[in-house]
């Protein structure tokens, strides 16, 4: 017998999810399954779902042989988030299935059925081009802001020296720009520089 671990996921708590136990029970009912449910109440885009992290550390501690849920949309917060989860599911000998979307890649006789690898394999490799998309768009990103100056990383660190400057800068009414240009700063770091200071006096 099968131990399947449900997962069931609302976004707003004026929504219920007995329609989502109900039809889980009953699908795993209908195969012999026992079933052991794992639920959020949290929109899908959430990282931390406590419901999920549950049902994945009992994924992990061998104690599920099946996860099921109503829709993928239920469970992954992206296509890549998804896919690893996937991958993670398959790399642990776990099946998953989608009761209404005909999704089930639970090997029967030691081997996962035809539509189900071909499933597997096309989100594989759309996931993969998401993340390349997306790795695409950050280096252009940067390319960007480097090429309007803007400076990138770590703020740098302000020496006392430059604090003293700063200050005196200040005193003498030069605006923020000028004292960061006198000082190698930018007018914000001059400002934040500023602020600190009168903290401490205060």
């Amino acid at each position: 017998m099968k131990r399947a671990a449900g997962y069931i996921r609302i976004s707003t708590t004026d929504q219920t999810l007995e329609g989502q136990a109900a039809e889980l029970t009953a699908y795993c009912e209908s195969r012999g399954w026992t079933l052991e449910l794992f639920q959020d109440v949290e929109t899908g885009a959430a990282a931390g779902r406590p419901g999920l992290a549950k049902m994945m550390a009992a994924v992990r501690r061998r104690r599920i042989d099946v996860v099921i849920c109503v829709k993928l949309d239920r469970l992954g917060r992206s296509l890549s988030h998804f896919a690893a989860m996937l991958h993670e599911f398959q790399s642990l000998g776990v099946g998953l299935v989608c009761v209404t979307q005909g999704i089930d890649t639970v090997a029967e006789a030691g081997r996962m059925n035809p539509a189900a690898h071909f499933f597997v394999t096309v989100l594989a490799a759309v996931a993969e081009f998401e993340r390349e998309l997306i790795r695409e768009r950050t280096i252009d990103g940067l390319k960007a802001a480097r090429a309007r100056g803007s400076r990138l990383g770590r703020p740098p660190k302000v020496t006392t020296a430059q604090q003293e400057q700063i200050i005196e800068g200040h005193r003498q009414k030069h605006s923020l720009r000028v004292i960061g240009r006198a000082v190698g700063l930018s007018a914000s770091t001059v400002m934040q520089v500023l602020r600190a200071a009168e903290r401490r006096v205060a």
